[in-house]
């Protein structure tokens, strides 16, 4: 993509892992390091970056068909939910969303960026499919949480990123922990060290664990994330190793 460094997927072989507060999160971490950043939200069916970010706009078309990406938190932003509405579903076949990720990638002025992280929807479907064959990816980041019903789906949609020869710069452990804030007691809920261990196993780099925690949620649900809100936080400092980590791959 002309004007673009580094285009980084992050991705999920399975739902409801927070893959997308991750991306989310991760992008911010980059624009505070001074990074040049643009996230895309490559979730037709269900996107999330309206309530991620609080925006609620719709972005300007100029020249004819040129979509300009909505600017906020020193990112610039693109979704389907900017333009079909928060509650406007997309009932759309396969072919029109290959051609929908097109469109976002080809008429979106990105401008000058550092890194444009694509946020994919989860599984091994039409649109990573397609988005790994239509731009050259840097890399994908594949998040994951601890138990095995999620490490095994991790497996398949790795198998996929190597099917198109995309490298995977490194597996996030998400919900990873629960730091109990009476006892300071640590808490295992979803199991312990499965991403490290299937990271090992499929020898790719391991970037880190991000905790379950509540405000991590409630930030997101404000459109607050993490980042923008407690980034010097325990949290937001898992945050902060983890895109010190994709930086030190994409510069290596």
């Amino acid at each position: 993509m002309p004007g673009v460094a580094n285009v980084v997927a992050v991705s999920s072989a399975k739902g409801g892992v927070g893959k997308s507060t991750v991306a989310v999160n991760l992008a911010l971490s980059f624009a505070r390091d001074g990074a040049r950043v643009g996230l895309l939200d490559a979730d037709i069916y269900g996107p999330s970056l309206p309530v991620l970010t609080g925006i609620r706009e719709q972005p300007e078309i100029r020249d004819g068909d040129r979509i300009q990406p909505l600017r906020a938190h020193g990112l610039a932003l693109m979704s389907m939910g900017f333009l079909a509405g928060q509650d406007a579903p997309v009932v759309w076949r396969g072919p029109l969303l290959a051609q929908a990720v097109q469109q976002f990638l080809q008429q979106v002025d990105w401008g000058v960026l550092d890194i444009l992280i694509l946020d994919l929807p989860p599984g091994t479907g039409d649109i990573p499919l397609t988005l790994s064959q239509a731009v050259a990816l840097s890399g994908a980041v594949v998040v994951t949480t601890p138990q095995d019903v999620a490490l095994q789906d991790v497996e398949r949609g790795m198998a996929m990123f190597d099917k198109v020869d995309v490298d995977i710069i490194g597996l996030v452990e998400n919900m990873s922990y629960y730091l109990c804030p009476h006892c300071d007691k640590r808490h295992e809920i979803f199991g312990h060290g499965g991403g490290r261990r299937m990271a090992a196993r499929l020898g790719v780099d391991f970037l880190g664990e991000i905790p379950l925690d509540a405000t991590v949620r409630e930030g997101g649900d404000r459109g607050t994330p993490t980042m923008l809100a407690e980034p010097d936080s325990a949290r937001g400092q898992a945050f902060s190793a983890i895109a010190a980590g994709i930086l030190a791959a994409l510069a290596g």
